[in-house]
């Protein structure tokens, strides 16, 4: 074997291994889940340690690529949680209860959708764990007639979010 045919084998080992590499890691670390964990009766709030299934209205969950799951007695406060920038740096996915067709008292697990294609309203009149509970929906019709019953508005994920720093920053909890 020449030196050249040596130093060529050589790249080329260190050359498709270093694509197995970045393969392999670009595919365990930049893909987040799509569908959401669900919640179980002994489910604790993240924030709050409240057992999450004994309070109505929607739950929010958190999930990234390496499998971490964090879950929330409302979605009031996975957003809470996500406002701070520790966890906005991070990539997660969202994922919250479609209350246009599941039961606000009993929200079904297979009503979890991605957070950030929801439509939200605020929803003061209802109950909830903590917080001024946030209503989200898959379709906007169904956000449109919830929130015609207090004269809300309808609110994108990002219009949401902006609303609420901006709650945040006034009451001077801005970190």
């Amino acid at each position: 074997m020449t030196m050249t045919t040596l130093r060529l084998s050589t790249t080329s080992l260190l050359l498709a291994f270093g694509l197995l590499i970045s393969g392999c890691t670009s595919a365990t670390n930049d893909v987040l889940p799509t569908q959401a964990t669900g919640f179980h009766s002994d489910d604790e709030c993240h924030i709050c340690g409240m057992v999450i299934m004994r309070f109505p209205g929607p739950k929010g969950e958190a999930a990234n690529a390496r499998g971490k799951v964090r879950k929330f007695c409302s979605s009031t406060e996975l957003f809470q949680w996500w406002l701070q920038p520790e966890n906005q740096r991070q990539s997660l996915a969202l994922f919250v209860h479609d209350m246009g067709n599941t039961d606000w008292f009993q929200p079904e697990n297979e009503h979890l959708m991605d957070a950030k294609s929801a439509h939200y309203v605020m929803a003061p009149h209802m109950r909830g764990a903590m917080g001024t509970p946030i209503a989200s929906f898959s379709e906007l019709e169904k956000a449109k007639t919830f929130a015609a019953k207090d004269n809300a508005p309808v609110l994108s994920f990002d219009e949401l979010i902006e609303q609420l720093q901006q709650q945040q920053n006034h009451m001077g909890h801005h970190h």
